[in-house]
């Protein structure tokens, strides 16, 4: 017999308390292990749709809804009694009748009097969304029957958002794809007489569960974890082939890391003999990255074996040690400490300290300027200080001590590693003949240097993924001044898998309506749609640090008595001072908290706390971003080094993105507050 368990079913158990999950899962472990137990109570529904769904009942009053034939059972939804009752009255099993797969349908005409208002109750007359589109082509996105004329009549944005909600995801997500410009890329239709769960987007929301342990993995990890799904508006950036570097971007939550993911494994697929690179800023990211890649090759050994997932920096020293021998590298009170000194031995300046260490780390290093000439030249983009060339000459004579000084204690950089390797890259180099890049906008120019040297000049040699909106480590510069030019091969993905419509809008506001790089490509946030509803976030400013702690901490149970995990949830603020307000309201709320490295134990049961760096990559059910303090976000530290009035734009730009990226990290619940005077940032929120 064939046991299935489809998306429905598993969104609907992730909202039920951990008690009730706890009795789902072993009434479904049950149910796969002997569907003709008698201690399963099957109930046939009075009044269903479809005469094929049954409940089975899990504790007094949680139903689990299945769709029983001979030969077959998929479960399909739960929920308590009235509303699992509810749900399958409404809805039947369908195979469409063009593409040919099977489906979940909700039936038309129970949901007429909530749709309908959204897009014909409007004061004047409007143009239909898709005034242009045929009945036939909706029936090839997966639109069932039923809902095609409802489709056509739809007017607004409101009103598309309102109506997908009742649709089958591959039509919702052909439909969004539509309203933000793209083609949908929808597979070819089953031949008739085909097994309707073997058409792709069959395959996408209903699993086979062959044994008890793949069984236990599907319930006991989210969907989107277990089984990385790759969007059919996403498939083209994965599987086409580029003459030159290329690149994807898009606004949190549009699917890049996925994309990054299913591209390195296309590429490692099509060329039995390539070796690829997947890589990115930070080591932990790296590793989950890892994880989502091994799920994803499955048992194919050889496979996972061509690609190799790293910290791009790790990447850099390993490959520098073999070619060149061990070095140490210097962490920045190395380095400050010997520019502090070399500063001292030159008179007749006064840069401060600060200034000198973002110079050397952001022109002087990030560059490898070594020769008194370029820097005289040097345009300096990003710095928005003007430096006289007498004053360039002073610094100029401060640097090339501290590089010497450096140098004599056995220091190479990180840039050094990068820039040499760049330099002297054999043609035969190399472990990777191929590299996809995920969180590229926070790329530095050495990192740059060095992965045009290894694969700029091959066809689909580069690939990155990245947000300009996102960029908080880096100075944006030219990446065509160092031979990678993305101009015609960059493209903006417009559709939200992760985060809610209103959390998504709301945090857009942090930001402008379009970002362009110093090569003049354009990421366009307009026309951004998210596939999913939920509560409107919160964005509260307390008297006091105590109250900012007992909100956050009444939050936070209110969050547990609806069945959301400690582990599904958490807190960021701007730096390590302000960890303990965090700590002290999960303290309060009855919870333990855990740095964010236990997500990569898997350990749960805990709150994640961190500061917004290391929020990059996350995701969590439910967020709050603490301590939105005057001082605190903005850095008033990073405020206080500016040299010149002309350079609080870069560090008042960042500081946004760096917002936008904490609060972008919730799925379905936000919270942002402040406990002293509020963060200026606060009422573009509000």
């Amino acid at each position: 017999m064939d046991f299935r368990i489809a998306s429905t079913f598993t969104d609907s158990l992730t909202k039920l308390t951990n008690t009730e999950q706890a009795a789902v899962k072993s009434t479904v472990y049950d149910l796969q292990a002997n569907p003709a137990n008698p201690g399963l109570q099957f109930h046939r529904l009075d009044k269903p749709k479809d005469v094929h769904f049954w409940s089975v009942r899990s504790n007094q009053d949680i139903r689990v809804i299945v769709h029983k034939l001979e030969q077959s059972i998929l479960v399909c939804y739960v929920d308590h009694h009235d509303k699992a009752y509810k749900w399958a009255e409404n809805r039947k099993l369908e195979v469409h009748p063009t593409t040919g797969a099977a489906q979940i349908v909700e039936v038309r005409e129970t949901v007429k009097e909530i749709v309908v208002p959204k897009y014909v109750e409007v004061e004047q007359p409007r143009l239909p969304l898709f005034p242009k589109i045929t009945d036939e082509e909706l029936l090839r996105y997966g639109v069932p029957e039923s809902w095609v004329a409802d489709v056509k009549a739809v007017t607004s944005e409101d009103g598309l958002l309102a109506l997908v909600d009742h649709l089958p995801d591959e039509a919702a997500e052909a439909l969004l794809t539509l309203a933000t410009g793209g083609k949908p890329d929808v597979p070819e239709p089953l031949p008739t007489g085909t097994n309707p769960f073997d058409h792709p987007d069959a395959q996408r929301r209903f699993r086979v569960m062959t044994d008890i342990e793949e069984l236990k993995q599907a319930l006991d990890e989210p969907w989107e974890e277990w089984a990385i799904f790759l969007h059919p508006a996403q498939r083209q950036f994965v599987t086409r082939d580029f003459n030159g570097p290329a690149r994807v971007s898009g606004s949190a939550g549009t699917g890049k890391t996925v994309v990054a993911l299913h591209r390195a494994v296309n590429l490692a697929r099509r060329d039995p003999q390539a070796h690829v690179l997947l890589a990115t800023f930070s080591s932990e990211l790296a590793m989950m990255l890892r994880a989502k890649i091994g799920r994803l090759v499955g048992g194919d050994a050889k496979l996972a074996e061509r690609i190799d997932v790293q910290f791009l920096d790790y990447v850099g020293r390993r490959l520098y040690d073999l070619q060149f021998g061990k070095k140490n590298i210097p962490v920045e009170q190395d380095t400050r400490e010997t520019l502090a000194n070399a500063a001292s031995n030159v008179d007749g300046h006064s840069f401060t300290a600060n200034f000198l260490y973002s110079e050397w780390n952001e022109v002087i290093d990030a560059w490898q300027i070594k020769e008194w000439e370029v820097y005289r030249d040097f345009a300096r983009l990003g710095r928005k200080t003007r430096l006289a060339e007498s004053k360039r000459e002073v610094l100029w004579r401060i640097f090339e001590q501290a590089r010497n000084e450096l140098a004599d204690r056995g220091f190479v950089t990180l840039s050094e590693m990068f820039g040499r390797l760049a330099e002297e890259m054999p043609d035969d180099n190399h472990r990777y003949d191929l590299a996809v890049i995920d969180e590229a906008q926070d790329l530095n120019p050495a990192q740059l240097r060095f992965l045009a040297a290894l694969a700029g000049k091959r066809q689909n040699g580069l690939f990155f993924a990245g947000d300009l909106g996102q960029r908080i480590f880096q100075q944006a510069f030219s990446w065509r001044s160092l031979g990678v030019d993305v101009r015609g091969r960059s493209r903006t993905l417009k559709v939200n898998y992760r985060t809610s419509h209103q959390i998504r809008t709301r945090a857009d506001r942090l930001l402008g309506q379009e970002f362009a790089d110093v090569d003049g490509n354009i990421d366009v946030r307009q026309g951004t749609v998210s596939v999913f509803d939920g509560p409107q976030p919160g964005i509260e400013i307390l008297g006091s640090h105590k109250d900012e702690i007992e909100r956050v901490a009444e939050w936070l149970r209110d969050l547990f008595s609806k069945g959301i995990a400690p582990d599904e949830v958490g807190i960021f603020v701007r730096s390590k001072n302000e960890l303990d307000r965090a700590q002290q309201a999960i303290e309060q709320s009855g919870a333990s908290s855990s740095d964010l490295s236990h997500l990569l134990a898997k350990t749960s049961g805990s709150v994640s706390v961190g500061t917004m760096h290391l929020a990059k990559g996350l995701e969590f059910k439910a967020v709050v971003v603490m301590a939105c303090d005057d001082e605190i976000i903005p850095s008033q530290e990073r405020i206080s080094s500016v040299a010149d009035e002309s350079d609080l734009r870069e560090v008042y730009d960042t500081e946004r993105q760096l917002l936008y990226v904490a609060c972008t990290r919730a799925r379905d619940f936000l919270l942002v507050t402040s406990g002293d005077v509020p963060s200026e940032f606060l009422s573009d929120l509000i």
